[in-house]
């Protein structure tokens, strides 16, 4: 078989199967093309897609916008590396953090990465600004967070198939409840070698939590008047996916007035990435003010590829579509439309218990046990039916389309996804 052969779904899958490690469990369906809310399998089915690369794809499927900006760049100019200066990073640098209201910004590739250079950056302000003896500063997470798969990370998660067989775990993580202030606030009093809160604004790969009004504002303050960082990991929230140009919505510049909602924190850390680059290139940012930025220097973190010109243009003009198209605006109007929609339907169906989200990060609630296979069964019909969604945690499935869909298109999946189920 030639490299370039055209293959049908099967073969596909098999080639995986056979050549590549068995890491993930993906619906069956092979794609090989994709434009704005629609993708295409190999065979020429045309499906809505309702996951977007995991919010990776807020601006659409190959947005001309971006793959130009990428593709212009890429016959200039890809990689440098850090070893010199390019004329692109500190561009892409002065758009962000005037965007997003912050000082600095520390360019990487992945969300994971993103996260740990986060982290890296509490304990050394922890170590060097607040006094915290070396070796014993804390970070306090959230119980079902999902922050990516290192194995500093999994060491403060909950899930056992990511962490099973890959200790010994890293030391450091006080785990709490979310959406649990009491139990925050007595963690920051417990202790006085609290560097940072670690938190997701919704908790999204648990099966898009919303915490209660003023969870976020209130845990600020809290970590606020004990000196400790309040580190938001917007990877997946971030970029207009719910509503608003963060989930955390801080008094960002947001010049083009394209946020919906009432501003409430401001983090001191600032985690972003997947549609940061509208998912056609890896690209992902810490962001901070001086205060807490300026204790990295020269040797203490980098990339290789992190701020290479190519992702440094491509997430431009990521951000400028989200702008220019009023992203944030749509994904709430939308998402309010959905919402109600099937709140409605669950009245009068068994089979849905509840759904919730906010802007168009959105899941419902199945009411089967989790480790029933109704909702990987439910997808699949989904699948059948022209539609594109994913169970997480067994009986949530998760929706998130393109933040470009229309009114008319949306409304056709609302159908879709009420039929499947109905029918089911």
């Amino acid at each position: 078989m030639a490299v370039l052969d055209k293959l049908t779904s099967q073969q596909a899958i098999e080639l995986e199967s056979k050549h590549g490690a068995h890491n993930y469990h993906p619906l069956p369906v092979v794609l090989s093309k994709g434009d704005g809310v629609y993708v295409w399998d190999v065979e020429g089915k045309k499906y809505y897609d309702f996951l977007s690369a995991y919010s990776a794809v807020n601006q659409g499927h190959c947005h001309p916008k971006i793959v130009d900006a990428m593709v212009n760049q890429a016959k200039t100019l890809t990689l440098t590396s850090r070893a010199f200066y390019n004329d692109m990073l500190g561009q892409y640098e002065k758009y962000a953090t005037e965007l997003f209201g912050f000082d600095k910004l520390l360019p990487m590739n992945t969300g994971a990465e993103a996260v740990e250079t986060a982290l890296k950056i509490a304990r050394k302000w922890a170590y060097e600004v607040k006094g915290i003896n070396e070796n014993k500063a804390e970070i306090i997470v959230c119980e079902n967070n999902f922050h990516g798969r290192t194995t500093t990370i999994i060491s403060f998660s909950n899930d056992p198939v990511a962490r099973k067989n890959f200790g010994p775990y890293t030391k450091g993580f006080i785990k709490i409840e979310y959406d649990n202030l009491q139990q925050l606030q007595e963690t920051l009093e417990s202790s006085n070698n609290i560097a940072a809160f670690l938190v997701e604004p919704i908790q999204g790969e648990a099966g898009v939590f919303v915490p209660s009004d003023g969870y976020l504002a209130a845990a600020k303050k809290m970590c606020a008047d004990h000196n400790v960082l309040f580190i938001a990991d917007e990877v997946q929230t971030g970029i207009a996916r719910t509503g608003r140009l963060l989930a955390t919505c801080g008094n960002c510049a947001c010049p083009e007035k394209n946020c919906s909602g009432t501003p409430e924190v401001k983090p001191d850390v600032l985690i972003l990435g997947k549609a940061l680059s509208g998912g056609v290139y890896p690209v992902s940012a810490v962001l901070a003010n001086d205060a807490v930025m300026n204790v990295i220097g020269p040797g203490n973190h980098g990339s290789t590829f992190g701020g290479n010109p190519v992702a440094a243009a491509v997430a431009m003009a990521a951000l400028e579509v989200v702008a220019d198209e009023k992203l944030a605006i749509n994904a709430d109007r939308l998402g309010e439309i959905f919402r109600a929609e099937l709140t409605e339907f669950c009245k009068n169906n068994h089979l849905v218990e509840s759904v919730r989200g906010r802007g168009l990060l959105n899941a419902i609630l199945i009411n089967d046990s989790e480790d029933s296979s109704t909702a990987w069964d439910i997808c699949m019909k989904l699948r059948d039916n022209g539609l594109l969604a994913k169970p997480t945690h067994g009986n949530i499935i998760r929706f998130a389309p393109p933040l470009v869909i229309t009114e008319e298109q949306l409304m056709d999946c609302i159908a879709i996804i009420k039929n499947t189920i109905s029918e089911f």
